[in-house]
């Protein structure tokens, strides 16, 4: 496929992809919300409001290698239309728990959060490479992810505002108020799949290995990279973790600080808890931040290295996460929100959450630089590379849970020691991890 022929292709490819970015936001983000209706509702731990959580991103797990494989053969149409349709079944599921009794609702309800998350896994598989491939690798590809990513923070800070809104008052709201964002996501699901049929994508995996000369026994050696060649580069082995690890804390950070917000603040001594709502919109700023973050780090991302990019916002998440642990609760700021009847208001919340806010900014680039320097060099193991980083994204249901479990036995703010401890392992990838060491190994054959 010539340079001129992809440049024709690259814009409405580009605009399905960051679409598809959105759609991943948009129904992960269910799971934090929805976790504090059912921790209410059904009298849950903060470990076991974390499950949904778990569930939605342990599919990842089992689905991330499959993914790769459909990507590879199928290409990137066929595998997005394929994850959509998943993606409805997912919502339909969550939505039917929402009619069951509380003995039944909250194990359907992790079916759904299972079988969606195999929709995000799937939706992520395709479009990370996509992007990095139409922007021709390296810091334009980067740079095409960070502006994906900016479409999927837009969608995060979207859902908890608009889930907050429908909870009102936490204390007595249950999943029934949340139908109306199941009915959102499901539409925005069937319109996502109409919009991918009727959209020309460019298929370079499927034209590089069509237009290949080679014998039939070497073309079915090339159209089939294995896991283990891309294993071999140790910069792909340790990105990996670093992506485990990075999703974890993504979502560990803004999930227990609703937890925090919503009935933590009276355990630390405050006086009263922050409504669902306003809650809802402060979740909402962190996503929000990452919506900037990555608009900064598209509009940059064609000059700074990702590197630089990585090892910046690392240091400095690590630095606000310590000023969120050890800051008074006390020590309150006037932040602006809505009540459960949308109106604007401020809330006086501790400056703890300010920091935790303030991460965004610092998560809102890793994803982007961490795959760019993951899947720097690897060649044809790009396809299958990708699949196993969907694996490996599972870390953000587990790192959660593991956060939530120390919140149950150590409190809400101790309980940031574990995002902490996995920024300084995201540092070290950054500055040491990321250096291909393994350039005698041929990516090409």
């Amino acid at each position: 496929m010539t340079t001129k022929a992809t440049k024709a292709n690259t814009t409405p490819a580009i605009i399905a992809m960051f679409f598809l970015f959105a759609m991943i936001s948009f129904v992960t983000g269910f799971q934090n919300p929805f976790g504090v209706i059912l921790k209410n509702q059904l009298s849950l731990s903060a470990l076991q409001s974390q499950l949904g959580n778990l569930a939605n991103f342990i599919a990842y797990l089992f689905m991330g290698i499959p993914a790769g494989m459909l990507l590879q053969r199928k290409g990137y149409k066929f595998s997005a239309i394929a994850s959509l349709l998943v993606g409805i079944l997912g919502v339909a599921i969550m939505f039917i728990s929402s009619f069951l009794p509380d003995s039944a609702i909250f194990s359907v309800y992790l079916l759904g959060a299972f079988v969606a998350g195999f929709s995000m896994c799937m939706l992520n598989t395709v479009v990370n490479p996509m992007l990095n491939t139409l922007g021709g690798g390296g810091n334009k590809g980067n740079q095409l992810i960070q502006l994906g990513g900016s479409c999927n923070s837009l969608a995060a800070t979207i859902c908890p505002i608009l889930v907050g809104y429908l909870m009102g008052d936490v204390a007595n709201s249950s999943l029934v108020d949340a139908r109306p964002a199941l009915y959102i996501a499901g539409g925005i699901f069937v319109l996502a799949t109409i919009v991918i049929i009727f959209t020309n994508i460019p298929e370079p995996i499927l034209d590089a290995i069509k237009n290949e000369e080679i014998t039939k026994h070497e073309t079915a050696k090339q159209a089939e990279p294995t896991l283990s060649g891309a294993l071999k580069f140790r910069h792909f082995v340790l990105g990996a973790v670093a992506i485990f690890i990075y999703v974890g804390v993504e979502v560990g950070i803004p999930n227990m600080a609703n937890l925090l917000m919503t009935e933590g603040l009276t355990k630390i001594g405050l006086k009263e808890n922050i409504p669902a709502a306003a809650a809802g919109v402060l979740v909402g700023m962190y996503w929000f931040l990452m919506l900037i973050g990555r608009l900064v780090g598209g509009a940059i991302g064609g000059k700074v290295s990702s590197k630089a990019m990585l090892s910046t916002v690392s240091a400095v998440g690590i630095i606000f996460l310590l000023l969120a642990i050890f800051s008074n609760p006390a020590n309150t700021i006037a932040i602006p929100a809505f009540d459960s009847d949308f109106n604007g208001i401020s809330v006086d919340a501790p400056i703890n959450i300010l920091f935790l806010v303030l991460c965004g900014l610092c998560t809102s680039v890793m994803w982007g630089g961490i795959f760019n320097l993951a899947v720097e060099g690897l060649g044809k193991f790009t396809a299958v590379a990708s699949g196993f980083f969907m694996v490996m994204v599972c870390g953000g249901g587990v790192l959660p849970v593991i956060q939530g479990g120390v919140a149950d036995a150590a409190g809400v703010l101790t309980s940031y020691w574990v995002p902490l401890i996995g920024l300084a392992y995201i540092l070290f990838y950054a500055l040491i991890g990321h250096k291909n060491v393994n350039k005698d190994l041929s990516a090409q054959a």
